[in-house]
């Protein structure tokens, strides 16, 4: 047995030995210095031997209970108590001595130890940014670091912050990096060990200490900010969308502030953010969880942990930039297999699904979707699944050929993001084409069919349809008809409206690569007649109960066929059907039938029709003749056109008994006048023109549209060009060229010069001069056919096809088109330029715009010179230049720009707007729009840029009013203002001495008569002003206020008149018929009834007549109309007789002023007269609209211009003469205003004068009625009553004169 001796324990031990004078302090270094080592002893029987005696800690006394601690050299605190050392209160400048730190007695460590690298302040030194601020001024130099006082400042802070902060555990330096403003900002760095809050708070506290006072170190605006001592971590490294990331922060401090930044901005707690945070003893842990990151949540993280106190802010702060990524799959989209291949089956196709990294935690999965339910083996490589195919022909039937499974692969990164994608295989069989149609194998003219051609193989290149009839064999190009899907692979031809041009053998040939398969269906079409074919007569008609009519209907009798026709008769009640037979009328087929109305107690209006059956049962219907039912009485026409009331009107068709012409589409409309009829209209197509339309309308639905369309437009120039004068002169010959037009336009047509050439000259002619008077006619029957004729070009040249990528320039007289092909090399933009009639337009888009289109589109302008005039615009603006369309084949959504520059046709006008032709607006018939473009005027050019594509032009103003006219619109508009501030005054007025002035019936009345006046002034001068607001508005006007505005101006203006009138009458009552004497009451009513009910009824009759046909009022201006309805007469009329009747009235009143009474008058007399006189003018003419009389001059002569100041002189200044002439001037008044102001009663002579004035009408009524006459003719005589005052004197006559006219 071997026994080992343990070798001998080693101790440290910590003695800790007080003195009480700490003057022995260096004699015991001293002594412990000098001691010989080792010592030998023994303690309790044990042996000891003390190798070393180190003194490692030296604790003098600061303050009660408290002690200032440092190490010797050689050692240092250990790392566990770093965090807690206090730095003593204070400290010396001298650098040789050591740092003390504040323990509290007694002590009982740990104390220091031997030096290592774990040792407090022995790490890496940490760079604390501070700053600190002194509250003095900012000066200049602070901010040049060459000055004198930078460096001044910089030393002495730099010399205090050393001195301060020299004690923190690990310090190396303390240096000043710079100066900024708000008072003095210091900002500082400090290098040192990771110190606590405390530590830096307590060094910051002895900064003073060191600095001179002068500076005004401000102790509360310290701050720390420590930003490499945060261990941040991110979990996971690799981050995709929709994982749950978490972001870590770890100080060694304590702190439960934290904040988390992103970009910049505070994070707060929410769904996608979870924050958490842990505090222990020495540490802080922070935590900020984010669910199912997104792309958005990438860039830069701050967490930051903050604690402060009064005097000081430390800051621990750390950035980390997260990548957010997408989780990309890489795989094979999209695959054929062909499932019978023997190649396909032994070497199974292998579907993956990659990712462009490695991650550890990457797993994946498979589904497979799709009606062939074709499975395979997964498996899994580092970054890869894949997945292989076990391909069965049993799985891929025929029918399923073409069918596409989708096969979806699903990563997952394990912390939550997941991605999948689809991979498309496309199982393929050998083709089997069939064919199919929705009718048996004929169908009838006119009625619509579709053939369905079906391949079991859906990835064909092209499919082609053919008509093969005898050695004949034709090319669909009808691309409207045909209609194609991949899954099933079918091909629709869809013919709309059948024609023998779609009678034969259909063949469809499905092709891929080079195979083709094809399958074949024979459709003959029966002869059956149009709707549009079928002539009926009459159209429109009057028939009488239990009196038989003629109906009839007639086709082309080059048919062969044989049809079972029946005639339908609708009303009301029931619906009989009634067979005819065949009879032939010239070059027609005509069915007959004598129909009989019995039910005559309704009077209804009738529907009848004739109904053609083809021998397959296909049947049509012709268009409705229209029959109503009338008495034997009301009947005022008759002959061999038919039967109608006065007034009505008769609608027979275009076609002559007995011809051999056939007959033309429209109509011919007869009115009954005078007990005959008269043809009223002719809406007959001419022949040619007839047929021409009818081409087109067989064209359009033709399978061979695209090629046959060049020669129909040569034929269409040539028949337009022959029938010139016939269109010239019948709007609908004109309207039938514009139909055809718009028909054909909406063909594809390769872009050949000829063919281009022969559409611009048909348009060409049909918009020439001599055509104006046409288009005028055409325009008002409520379709816009010019907007259709421009929209026709726009579409022809939408559908024009570049030849070599080419579309040549082509020119007609008034049109000259020009475009371009855009190609996928194309690198120039679109420059182009037009001329005519000495004017110019210029064309252009830019290269970047050109780039946005398909390399397969086409841009094409077309400049016309007259179209633009048949357009309607406002009467205030017309068109000024020249009109272009631009059209880009491309389909496009986002804005367009396109600058055009037009040339300037009449450069007096003014106020340019650039407009497009809007086709929505109107209803859909179209109008200028401003919407889009800005006008830019340059010189005698207008520059329009606008953002997007159609017709466009120049608007401006017809700013065409003599100096003279602006002066009569300045007067009438001033005199309006004017006008309205004294109606108000007058109507003031009147309100406050209304119960001194109306004390009899005269005064009352008259009174009444003008407040009314200026009421109704005043309400029609401010619907007036409504009504010019409304027609300065460049814009839209809105229609309705406009009718309201001016149905209350008429009628308020009449108002006035009619109360002027009342007036008069009065006036003229209480003069000439002096011995009768009606009622206040019954005057009252009358008046009432004559100034307000008149207008009204005239108003309301007005609108209700002409608001239905759209001409109340006038285009642009909110006032009744002239030149459509003459509307204005409901105005001028009653204006005119009022104006008449108040001149008679004005007359017969100075006759009865003038009038003498006994013997011949004095001067003295004569004169009083003559001043009665002028006063009665005075008050009288403005009162009774006398000035009405300067507008009879301008009614009749245009040119006297003189007149018309006069009248806007004198009208628009109604209101202030009512006021000064009405009011102001009646001496009543005047005297009532006065009494009012100072309540003083009236003089004994105005009472009087007032007794007078309510006596005379009394006494008139004792007189006999055959005196009226005499007074009417002004003669006079001796009035006595049964009163001892004496007869009355000339002087009082003329007195009771003067009080009544006032």
């Amino acid at each position: 047995v071997l026994i080992f001796d343990p070798p001998p324990l080693e101790y440290t031990i910590d003695i800790e030995v007080s003195l009480t004078d700490s003057s022995f302090l260096e004699a015991i270094k001293e002594y412990f210095r000098n001691l010989t080592l080792p010592v030998s002893t023994n303690i309790s029987n044990v042996e000891m031997t003390v190798s070393n005696i180190n003194i490692t800690t030296v604790c003098l006394p600061s303050g009660e209970n408290n002690s200032s601690c440092s190490c010797e050299n050689g050692y240092a605190w250990p790392s566990a108590v770093c965090s807690d050392l206090i730095t003593c209160p204070s400290v010396s400048l001298e650098p040789d001595l050591p740092c003390g730190y504040l323990k509290e007695m007694p002590f009982y460590g740990p104390y220091c130890a031997p030096q290592t690298e774990d040792s407090c302040g022995m790490g890496e030194p940490i760079v604390m940014n501070m700053s600190v601020r002194l509250d003095t001024d900012f000066g200049n130099d602070l901010s040049n670091s060459s000055s004198e006082l930078y460096k001044k400042y910089k030393a002495d802070l730099e010399k205090a912050f050393n001195a301060s902060y020299r004690c923190l555990p690990g310090f190396v330096s303390a240096t000043v990096t710079g100066f900024r403003p708000g008072s003095v900002f210091v900002n500082y760095e400090v290098k040192a060990g990771a110190a606590s809050f405390d530590q830096i708070a307590n060094s910051n506290i002895i900064v003073p200490q060191f600095l001179d006072a002068s500076y005004q170190l401000n102790q509360a605006t310290f701050t720390t900010e420590i930003t490499n001592q945060t261990n941040f971590t991110v979990s996971p490294v690799d981050i995709f969308e929709g994982d749950t990331v978490r972001l870590i922060c770890e100080i060694n401090s304590t702190s439960e502030n934290v904040t988390w930044y992103h970009k910049d901005q505070i994070i707060s707690t929410s769904f996608q953010y979870l924050m958490e945070i842990n505090v222990s003893r020495r540490t802080s842990r922070a935590i900020l969880k984010i669910v199912n990151i997104t792309m958005e949540d990438s860039g830069s993280y701050t967490c930051n942990f903050t604690n402060g106190n009064q005097l000081h802010t430390l800051i621990y702060k750390a950035t980390k930039t997260i990548e957010v990524s997408q989780l990309h799959i890489t795989p094979d989209l999209a695959i054929d297999v062909i499932c019978n291949s023997p190649e396909m089956q032994t070497n199974s196709p292998l579907l993956s699904c990659c990712i462009d990294r490695h991650l550890p935690s990457l797993t994946g999965d498979w589904k497979v979707n799709g009606e062939i339910n074709i499975t395979g083996v997964s498996r899994f490589t580092e970054n890869c699944t894949e997945y292989k195919l076990n391909v069965n022909e049993s799985l891929c039937p025929p029918e399923k050929s073409g069918t596409v499974t989708t096969y979806t692969c699903e990563l997952q990164t394990g912390h939550g993001a997941r991605r999948s994608q689809n991979i498309r295989v496309t199982y393929l069989r050998t083709a089997h084409v069939t064919i199919s149609s929705s009718v048996h194998s004929s169908v009838s003219e006119g009625y619509a069919f579709n053939l369905t051609c079906e391949s079991d193989v859906s990835n064909y290149d092209s499919i082609s349809w053919k008509i093969q009839s005898g050695n004949n064999t034709k090319t669909v190009s009808c691309h409207m008809c045909t209609k194609n899907s991949t899954f099933p692979a079918t091909s629709v031809l869809t013919v709309t409206s059948a024609t023998q041009d779609w009678s034969g053998t259909y063949i469809c040939t499905f092709s891929q690569k080079y195979l083709e398969s094809s399958a074949n269906v024979t459709i003959k079409v029966i002869s059956l007649p149009l709707a549009r074919n079928i002539l009926i007569d009459p159209m429109d008609a009057s028939i009488q109960c239990k009196v038989p009519q003629a109906l009839k209907c007639c086709i082309s009798a080059n048919t062969m066929e044989d049809y079972n026709v029946t005639f339908v008769v609708m009303n009301v009640v029931a619906q009989k059907e009634f067979q005819v037979g065949k009879k032939k009328n010239g070059s027609l087929f005509c069915y007959m039938y004598n129909y009989t109305e019995t039910e005559c107690s309704n009077k209804s209006e009738l529907k009848a029709h004739c109904k053609f059956i083809s021998r397959i049962g296909d049947k049509v219907n012709s268009h409705n003749i229209t029959l109503h039912l009338i008495s034997d009485k009301e009947v005022s026409c008759s002959g061999n056109l038919g039967i109608g009331t006065e007034g009505a009107t008769l609608k027979k068709p275009c076609y002559e008994e007995n011809s051999t012409d056939g007959f033309t589409r429209g109509s011919k409309i007869y009115k009954c006048s005078n007990k005959s009829w008269k043809l009223e209209r002719n809406d007959c197509l001419s022949a040619s023109i007839n047929n021409l339309l009818t081409s087109a309308e067989s064209l359009v639905t033709s399978p061979e549209a695209k090629e046959n369309l060049p020669n129909y437009l040569a034929e269409l120039k040539n028949k337009t060009e022959q029938e010139l004068s016939t269109i010239n002169n019948s709007p609908a010959n004109l309207g039938a060229i514009v139909t055809i037009l718009t028909i054909v336009s909406s063909i594809s047509v390769k872009a050949e010069e000829p063919t281009i050439k022969n559409f611009l000259c048909t348009v060409d002619f049909i918009v020439a001069d001599s055509a104006t008077d046409a288009w005028e006619d055409l325009n008002k029957e409520g379709t816009n056919k010019s907007s259709s004729l421009l929209q026709s070009v726009e579409n022809f040249s939408l559908h024009l096809q570049p030849v070599n990528n080419t579309i040549p320039p082509v020119s007609a007289e008034s049109l000259q088109l020009q475009g371009i092909a855009v190609t996928a090399n194309n690198n120039t933009g679109y420059n182009k330029n037009f001329s005519a009639e000495n004017l110019t337009v210029n064309v252009l888009i830019g290269e970047t715009e050109i780039q946005t289109l398909d390399p397969s589109s086409t841009i094409v302008s077309v400049m016309y010179s007259k179209l633009g005039h048949i357009l309607r615009s406002n009467e205030s603006e017309c068109v000024n230049g020249l009109l272009v369309t631009t059209t880009v084949s491309s389909n496009r959504s986002e804005k367009f720009n396109i600058n055009m520059t037009f040339a300037k046709k009449n450069l007096s006008l003014t106020k340019p707007q650039c407009v497009f032709w809007n086709f929505t607006l109107n209803n859909h018939s179209g109008g200028w729009d401003t919407h889009g473009c800005t006008p830019t005027e340059k010189g005698n050019d207008v520059i329009c840029s606008c953002n997007h594509l159609t017709s466009f032009s120049i608007l401006m103003s017809l700013d065409g009013k003599s100096s003279k006219e602006k002066f009569g619109s300045y007067i009438t508009y001033i005199g309006l203002v004017v006008s309205i501030f004294s109606l108000v005054a007058c109507i003031i007025i009147e309100s406050l001495v209304w119960k001194y002035v109306t004390n009899n019936t005269t005064s009352y009345m008259r009174h009444v008569c003008i407040l009314n006046i200026a009421t109704s002034l005043l309400i029609a001068d401010i619907w007036f002003i409504v009504a010019v607001s409304i027609s300065d508005q460049k814009k839209q006007m809105s229609r309705s206020v406009c009718f309201v505005s001016a149905f209350f101006v008429h009628l308020f203006y009449l108002c006035v008149f009619f109360w002027m009138l009342s007036l008069g009458l009065i006036l003229f009552y209480r003069l000439v018929f002096i011995l009768h004497n009606t009622s206040k009451t019954t005057q009252k009513a009358v008046a009432f009834c004559l100034g307000y009910g008149c207008p009204f009824v005239i108003a309301v009759i007005t609108i209700a007549v002409t608001l239905p046909r759209d001409n109340y009022t006038r285009k642009v201006v909110c006032w009744l109309n002239w030149k459509d309805s003459k509307a204005l007469l409901a105005f001028i009329i009653p204006v005119l007789i009022i104006v008449a009747m108040n001149f008679f009235i004005t007359a017969v009143v100075i006759i009865k002023i003038l009038r003498p009474t006994i013997g011949d008058r004095s001067n003295r007399q004569e004169k009083n007269s003559l001043f009665q006189i002028g006063k009665s003018v005075a008050i009288l003419t403005p009162l009774l609209g006398l000035t009405w009389g300067f507008g009879i001059a301008t009614l009749i002569r245009n040119d006297l211009e003189a007149f018309d100041i006069l009248f806007a002189l004198f009208n628009s200044s109604q209101g202030l003469f009512i006021l000064v002439f009405g009011t102001l001037w009646d001496k009543k008044i005047q005297e009532a205003l006065l009494k009012r102001n100072s309540m003083s009663k009236w003089s004994s002579q105005q009472t009087k004068s007032t007794s007078l004035i309510l006596v005379t009408p009394m006494l008139a009524m004792s007189y006999p009625f055959s005196r009226t006459f005499n007074n009417l003719c002004g003669k006079t005589g001796k009035y006595r009553v049964s009163s001892s005052e004496p007869s009355s004197s000339s002087s009082e006559n003329t007195s009771k004169s003067y009080s009544l006219l006032n």
